[in-house]
């Protein structure tokens, strides 16, 4: 198995860099809503949450905010962008 590509079903579908670690941060978030009562977006068998949020991340059907990929990187005691 090639350790360099990404696997679909840990990836969520607008995210452009592919990261695992936001699927799981976004999914656990969604599992928690689905835990204190929120709406499923897919009708579902599964009575367990973190199946379903996965599913529904999977899917698309969550919508989330990265606050730190807009954030400008902070300058470092103003020297950069001084020259």
């Amino acid at each position: 198995m090639d350790l360099g590509t990404r696997s679909p079903r840990w990836a969520i579908p607008d995210d452009p860099e592919a990261s695992t670690y936001r699927f799981i941060i976004v999914a656990s978030k969604r599992a928690r809503q689905l835990q204190d009562g929120a709406r499923s977006f897919l009708p579902t068998t599964s009575r367990k949450p973190t199946v379903t949020a996965m599913k529904e991340v999977r899917r698309g059907l969550v919508k989330y905010e990265d606050l730190n990929r807009d954030k400008p990187p902070e300058q470092e005691g103003g020297v950069a962008g001084s020259i």
